[in-house]
């Protein structure tokens, strides 16, 4: 049985429930107190979640758990199977992770500040939005990002989805940016239908 850590509402361990769920993987979640987190802490060595512990491995990074998931449970795959397109999947996931969520998470840690930059804060929001027109592109005769559903789509849903659904208990700053940046306002249809159809998938 694999344990997994995880606090309320991460986005990276979404990425994760979604690929347990693909994968029909059983798995015991640890709820973490978000104020401690000492019981990551003491796994891993670190704080962030989702963590993974599986017959004595930890598995920590949620772009690196899904790595393990796909080569520890290859079947149903989550990564593309010929060689070129499975390259593809894993740039976009290293885009996203190193790209687009430079300017949410900037922008969050600007207006963090007693007096933020205004400018700044201006440019990466309007980069953030943006970013809406590169997504309803790719969608354009896809139901998934890249085709069918992989890892890019596990790996972005959790963010995107603020554009279109949110709960209002989930005060955390950097989804309260992708929320108010992000809004679809039926202005990305086919962005809104891959938000509602990867919202169907299962998760652990």
């Amino acid at each position: 049985m694999i344990r997994a850590f995880r606090i309320p509402f991460s986005t990276n361990v979404e990425r994760v429930a979604l690929a347990l769920g693909h994968k029909g993987i059983d798995v015991d979640w640890v709820d973490v107190d978000p104020n401690d987190r000492t019981p990551v802490r003491e796994a891993s060595g670190q704080e962030l979640v989702p963590v993974l512990e599986v017959d004595g491995q930890v598995v920590a990074d949620s772009t690196a758990i899904l790595e393990y998931l796909e080569k520890r449970h290859p079947d149903p795959p989550l990564y593309p199977l010929a060689p070129a397109r499975r390259a593809e999947a894993r740039i976009f996931v290293d885009w996203f992770n190193r790209v687009w969520k430079r300017p949410p998470n900037r922008l969050t840690d600007e207006l963090a500040k007693e007096r933020p930059d205004e400018a700044l804060a201006g440019a990466l929001a309007e980069e953030l939005a943006g970013s809406r027109d590169l997504f309803e592109a790719m969608l354009c005769r896809r139901d998934y990002l890249l085709g069918d559903f992989t890892v890019a789509d596990c790996a972005s849903f959790p963010f995107l989805k603020y554009g279109l659904l949110w709960r209002e208990e989930d005060d955390e700053p950097f989804h309260r940016i992708l929320m108010q940046h992000l809004r679809f306002d039926d202005r990305y249809p086919r962005l809104e239908a891959w938000v509602r159809r990867v919202d169907q998938h299962a998760r652990a």
